[in-house]
């Protein structure tokens, strides 16, 4: 009996010896914040690549290209409205993912972008008749942007990812 206590206190006591000296994580093996690791440049091209995108879908979802891409005839400002809107939703639901490429306060910009160009849709088709046209619509977004500096926020949030991307360079 004796001797299984001999055994298992063996046992122990050379797990204990390679814990302490092959396994457990020495100070220098720590990351500090002087110490991280480089970015690899797959990394770097992947967020690159995802300012890119994001840059594309700024200019996709800015209303002066919204209106000049989509013009079907016929339609009330109301359609018109529901189409303006579906299009900024589908183009920035289709780029969600690069959010994990950017840097939070990037990814706040395009969102605020998206929900203020909404906005600027929805209050602007609401000051129209019911019986408004599409084109109405189309040209009363246009002149509102002519009229209100700030509306052009699109070009504020571009100027911020090639700020951003350049930092990557």
């Amino acid at each position: 009996m004796d001797s299984k206590y001999l055994v298992l206190a063996g046992v122990v006591a050379v797990g204990c010896f390679a814990y302490f000296y092959f396994l457990r994580p020495k100070p220098a093996d720590t990351l500090t914040a002087e110490k991280l690791p480089p970015k690899d440049t797959g990394s770097v091209a992947l967020q690159l690549q995802a300012y890119e995108r994001l840059t594309l879908l700024v200019d996709r979802i800015a209303i002066p290209q919204l209106v000049s891409r989509i013009s079907y005839e016929g339609l009330s400002a109301r359609d018109m409205q529901l189409v303006l809107t579906r299009s900024i939703r589908d183009e920035f639901d289709y780029n969600i993912t690069q959010q994990i490429y950017v840097t939070p306060e990037t990814w706040n910009a395009v969102r605020s972008l998206k929900e203020k160009n909404l906005l600027i849709i929805n209050q602007v088709a609401a000051l129209l008749p019911p019986a408004a046209s599409g084109l109405a619509l189309n040209r009363a977004l246009l002149e509102y942007l002519m009229h209100d500096d700030k509306a052009n926020m699109h070009e504020l949030v571009s100027e911020a990812l090639s700020f951003e991307a350049k930092k990557l360079l």
